[in-house]
């Protein structure tokens, strides 16, 4: 397995560098397939959110420079983002994907958003035909890993997602939420979870806007809110105190004129944005408006932060499982590079068993039924007790360090031609049985 992964992410790079990586999911397909025609790439995933982009990527050789590929998919100088891009080979991918996917890499450990969106991710990849094998085994391993640490940690009781971190943001500076205006921007799933928490909060109304009218009145009657026509959005918006945004725009929503506007009508009240998108809604400049505060998912760090301790131990205990399952799946890979070497062992001593039969038969004379089974059997079984020492001994050091040379001297001494190696099955069964459940 070639493994590699390239990305950046919250803790590597701040928001106006993300935002010109971001891939929008309608774009999602077309990256995949530019990534696909790599000659050297034969598997690939693009997991794009507000808070990172990850390219992984299974190779037929045993590099691609995934570099090349963002310089041209992007059309950037590479000077922008190259400092805040990291890497990740082989067993580090595996640790890395584990890790996400249980949301140990996340602004706000335990959330489960992520997982989610990993998922999505690995379906779009799916469907377009860039995971079949390795990625499939890493993918669908990665969702057992986090449902075993979310079963037997409790490191999802009390997380909060990045968009109740912003309601957090929006109660601190209101000390109370009751009664104010709230302009809800997305009908999405950041907009769904900011909702019910401004709910649990006593806010309304609150108003919703959305592209796509539908979504936004199906959300409003959800909720018990009002949806509002976009292209009424800047006339509704100006009621609001707080406007929380995550929309997939590819521009800014909110530039500083509107913000000159609404403060003008509104008389110079203050207005709260909160913007979660990346790329941003909210245009930098309006933070320099007198009457108007600006927070971006960048600012959310502190908001969520004073959490962090709290789940410090089951993060602990998280990351003790991810490494476990990393090990495990290590052991079951070394398992499967065995495969063809074992096979290859098989077939040549099945070879030279048979070509010793025919060499013999002619003397053998005319042998009945029942001579010709024990002949056969007295072979194979020959066969099978030589192969047998051997082949335990290649299984029993299939997770040690020594297995590559191990492997290369059989091929060596027996003269084995390998024959390609088959795509492993993949296990959708859970990670591992559980020990101990925590609640």
């Amino acid at each position: 397995m070639n493994l590699q992964l390239l990305g950046l992410n919250h803790k590597t790079a701040p928001v106006e560098v993300r935002e010109q990586l971001a891939v929008p999911e309608a774009d999602l397909r077309a990256a995949l397939e530019r990534l696909m025609h790599l000659p050297e790439v034969s598997e690939g995933m693009i997991l794009s959110t507000c808070n990172r982009v990850e390219i992984v990527a299974q190779t037929t050789s045993g590099s691609v420079n995934l570099r090349h590929f963002l310089n041209d998919y992007f059309h950037l100088d590479s000077s922008v983002y190259d400092q805040y891009l990291y890497e990740y080979r082989e067993l580090e991918v595996v640790r890395h994907v584990f890790r996400v996917a249980a949301s140990l890499d996340s602004m706000v450990v335990g959330e489960a958003q992520i997982l989610g969106q990993l998922k999505e991710a690995y379906f779009m990849a799916r469907a377009a035909g860039a995971v079949h094998s390795y990625l499939e085994l890493l993918l669908t391993r990665a969702f057992a890993v986090a449902k075993r640490v979310r079963s037997e940690t409790a490191i999802g009781s009390s997380s909060v997602s990045v968009a109740s971190a912003a309601v957090e943001l929006a109660g601190k500076i209101f000390g109370s939420l009751k009664a104010k205006t709230i302009c809800l921007v997305g009908a999405g799933k950041m907009s769904v979870l900011a909702a019910r928490r401004l709910l649990a909060e006593g806010a309304g109304p609150i108003l919703i806007a959305n592209r796509s009218y539908d979504r936004a009145d199906k959300l409003a009657k959800q909720i018990g809110g009002k949806a509002i026509p976009f292209e009424e959005l800047y006339r509704h918006s100006e009621l609001a105190d707080i406007v929380i945004t995550s929309t997939g725009s590819p521009a800014a929503i909110f530039r500083r004129e509107h913000g000159e506007r609404f403060l003008s009508r509104r008389k110079n009240r203050p207005m709260f944005f909160i913007d979660i998108a990346v790329p941003r809604d909210v245009d930098p400049e309006m933070n320099l408006l007198d009457g108007i505060f600006l927070y971006d998912i960048d600012d959310l760090q502190s908001a969520v932060s004073s959490g962090l301790e709290s789940r410090k131990k089951e993060a602990e205990e998280a990351e003790a499982i991810v490494e476990i399952e990393v090990g495990r799946f290590q052991a079951r890979l070394q398992s499967l590079h065995l495969a063809p070497t074992i096979v290859s062992l098989h077939d040549q001593f099945e070879n030279i068993r048979q070509a010793e039969l025919e060499r013999v038969r002619g003397r053998l004379g005319k042998l009945t039924p029942e001579q010709e089974m024990a002949i056969e059997a007295l072979s194979r079984g020959i066969v099978n007790k030589i192969l047998h020492t051997p082949i335990r001994s290649l299984k029993s050091a299939a997770s040690g360090q020594e297995i590559t040379t191990l492997i290369a001297s059989f091929k060596k001494i027996f003269d084995l031609q390998e024959k390609p190696a088959s795509p492993p099955e993949v296990d959708h069964s859970p990670a591992s049985p559980r020990s101990h459940r925590r609640s």
